[in-house]
């Protein structure tokens, strides 16, 4: 059996903290904020 590789693209969009949780960066933050409202409830 071939080893099963993992995925390349959740692999640079999460990491593995050191207690074991599962972090991840918060999607439409990157740019053009200008248009985008600040009231957003960011949780």
């Amino acid at each position: 059996m071939p080893k099963v590789k993992t995925n390349s693209s959740a692999k640079k969009r999460f990491k593995v903290t050191a207690t074991g949780k599962i972090t991840h960066q918060k999607s439409f933050k990157r740019h053009i904020l200008t248009k985008k409202s600040k009231n957003v409830n960011v949780t």
